[in-house]
This record gives C-alpha cells, structure tokens and sequence, in this order.
C-alpha cells in the first residue's frame, strides 16, 4: 500500500517551519545512549505511562507487544522516541515484519492521532506534530536507505496511482453540471429583477477540487525537498516520475499534471545537483505531453485519445479519463466571456449554451465511468490532512539543500531562516 511504498512525509500550508534537527529534541551520540544495560529511559522523555504493554526493570525497556512498541516509535505532541530505540526497534522490528508493513503501521497510527485529536485544535496539532514525524522518517531513510529499495515498496508504484485515481474519481463525483454556470454567473443587465443567482455560489466541490491539485502538487515538492542527503532526494524524484507516467498510461491527466507542477516549482527545479543524478528521459517526454504550448496542443490530443479509447473500452480501467482541471475551467470561462449571453436583438445566445453543455456533459460522461480501482481510506485520509510545507518552508529546505548561487538568493535564504527558524 502507498504509506509502505515511501517515507510519506507529513506536510501543508498549515507548517511554516521545514523539519531541521535544530528544532528537534537532540540526542547525544550512538556510543553515549547505550550501556552495559541497554536502553535508559531516564535519558528521555518517555511515554510508557501512558501506553500500557512495555515491560521496565530498572529503568530499562525488557519487553512489549509488539503493537506497544509500534506505539512507542511514534511520536505525538508532548512525546518524540530517543534515538537508540528508534535505531534498535527499525533494526530488530525486521525479524517480525517487513519494513514497509511497519511503515503502514506508523503511518496508520499517524493518521489515527489526528483523527481522534480535539478538532478544533487540529492546526495546532499539525504545527507540533508535524516535525517530529517528518524526523522520525528522516532518521529512518538515512539509517536505513535500503529498507526504501525493497522491489515490494517499488513494484507499489502503480498502486498509489491507482489510490490516487480512485481519490480523484470520487472528487469528480461530488462535482454537479451547475457549478459550472455557477461559478461564473453574472446578474443579468438586461433583467432589472434580482437575479436568484445573487445569493452565494454554490461552488465548493468544484472548488474543493481545484485545492485538492494544490495540495498534491506542494505534497511533491514536500517529498523531495525534504531528505537531507541529495541521493534521497533524487531517489524521490525518480519515484514520482513513475507515478506521474501510470498516472498518464490510465488517463488520469489532473494528478499528472499536479506531480509534473510540483516538481517544477522552484524549490525543486534548482536542486541542480539533485537533477544530475536522475535519470529524466521519462521525465521529458511526460512535460512534452503536458506541454503549455499551442494552447496545450499536445494535452488535447492525448486527452482526445484517451475519450476515444473510453468510447470503445472493454474493462473499466481503460475507460477512465480524468481532465486537466484547471484547463477545463480555464476553457469554461473563456466560453462564457468571449460569447455575450444575449444577442444584440436582446435574444438569449442558445448557440453559446449548445456548445457550454457540450463541454459540461463531456466531463459528466467521464465522472460517470466507475472507477476499477480499490478506495482506500486510510491512504486517501493521508493524502488529505498530511501537512505540507508552505512555499517558504520549501525555499528554505531547497537552500539548506543546495546552497544559494547567487546574491538574490542568499539574501532570501537569510531571510527565510531568520523568519522561520529565528536564526541568522
């Protein structure tokens, strides 16, 4: 499943500040946290008290279910593990289940405090959690590098498409024709009766929708600008250049195009270092087909065949077509402003609406294909409330990455860490 494929980092604009062990609880070297007696729970700040399962004598850790002590590597609010168990418990955990089962585990556990904390303090939950998670992973993918090779993480690629198919067919589905119309009406000049329209658009799906590409987009650039080693970070990219081409071999355009913007959003596109490692040639030709040029020639030709190959499929998968949303907006309302509603004759413009509904039914037709793909809620619920870094915190990572080139740059780098870090 997706929260075993790769370190999910845990990110939104709700975090202003990037993950940097500055601002994690510090602890001292391997050699100084063990003893001739193991683990020392007096080093730290503990939470078995308060998760029943772990056995103590003397202070030192002898035993637990091995829930309790999944429990007990993942952090909260008030708690983060010492660094010894986190070494000893990822090292040994291996003799009871594969590495991406534990990532499931920790990810679902993640997701579970979020879901059981008091909703009205879950921003400030996400602010304090949030770090300490993002360090957690990062621990674990510099200790551990391998554990993220294993073919059972890998060959999962095309499952994650596929959840975040399924993710976006069920968005799709919440979207009405009207919204359409709504979100661009305009009291009638001609009518001098209140328009019913006058009330508040009844846009939110349709809005909710364009935010979920957003935030896809930022969880991108989160995943690769957060790993400290550069290799990390290209191992990163390579992943999601595979997610982004099943997301085109199933026709699922919008999440395409959100991976392709989030990996070309700056904080990332100047981790130059970072490119030279990876291998772009499937890269290119997925920005070639998402191409802006000629009014995103190449996009409508591969969105055309993809309706074609819906009309004449045999299996559900090979029917799914999910548009480039923006660009289907952005198409609406050159429709509706380039064309007036009424004609000089002061008759309503029906051939407008004609080619308004031709668009709009389109887009019903492929929201109505059931998509093959199994929903996945826990993974969908982590995609959604995972916080992501804002764009300055990306900024900042990508500099604390790969130096600044330039003197623009290093005065925002200054900048950035005085503003979040409240260094200099």
């Amino acid at each position: 499943m997706y929260s075993s494929i790769t370190p999910i980092c845990f990110a939104s604009p709700l975090l202003e500040k990037p993950v940097g062990k500055e601002s994690m609880p510090q602890t001292p070297p391997f050699s100084a946290m063990f003893d001739s007696s193991g683990y020392n729970r007096n080093l730290y700040q503990s939470a078995e008290d308060s998760c029943g399962g772990l056995y103590y004598h003397d202070n030192n850790l002898l035993s637990g279910s091995l829930e309790a002590l999944i429990q007990h590597l993942v952090p909260n609010v008030d708690y983060y593990p010492d660094r010894t168990y986190i070494f000893t418990f990822l090292l040994s955990s291996r003799l009871f289940m594969h590495p991406y089962e534990l990532m499931a585990k920790v990810c679902h556990l993640c997701v579970e405090h979020q879901r059981l904390s008091d909703p009205n303090s879950d921003k400030n939950q996400i602010r304090k959690i949030a770090p300490k998670i993002l360090q957690l992973l990062t621990e674990w993918t510099e200790t551990f590098p391998y554990d993220f090779r294993d073919e059972r993480m890998m060959r999962n690629l095309k499952d994650l498409a596929h959840r975040i198919a399924s993710g976006e067919e069920e968005r799709l589905n919440y979207i009405g024709p009207e919204e359409f119309v709504q979100a661009f009406v305009q009291k009638d000049p001609l009518d001098n009766d209140k328009s019913c329209y006058s009330e508040r658009k009844k846009t939110r799906n349709l809005e909710a929708y364009v935010e979920w590409f957003n935030r896809l987009s930022y969880l991108v650039a989160t995943e690769i600008c957060m790993p400290v080693k550069k290799k990390h970070r290209a191992r990163m990219i390579e992943y999601f250049i595979d997610v982004a081409r099943e997301c085109f071999n199933i026709g699922n355009f919008n999440s395409l195009m959100a991976i392709i913007s989030g990996m070309n959003m700056s904080p990332v596109s100047r981790l130059k270092k970072t490119w030279a490692k990876v291998k772009t040639a499937k890269f290119d030709v997925l920005e070639h087909q998402m191409d802006p040029s000629s009014n995103f020639y190449n996009y409508r030709t591969a969105l055309r065949g993809a309706a074609q190959r819906s009309l004449t499929a045999h299996s559900s998968r090979e029917k799914i077509v999910i548009p480039f949303f923006s660009l289907l907006i952005k198409d609406i309302y050159f429709l509706n402003e380039g064309c007036a509603n009424r004609l000089p004759n002061g008759h309503v413009n029906f051939e407008k609406f004609w080619e308004l509904a031709k668009q709009v039914s389109e887009f019903m037709t492929w929201k109505q294909v059931e998509c093959p793909f199994e929903r996945d809620r826990k993974i969908l619920q982590h995609l959604l409330t995972v916080p992501v870094f804002s764009e300055d915190a990306l900024y900042l990572a990508s500099y604390e990455s790969e130096g600044p080139e330039n003197h623009i740059e290093k005065d925002r780098w200054k900048s950035l860490r005085s503003s979040l870090l409240g260094r200099v």
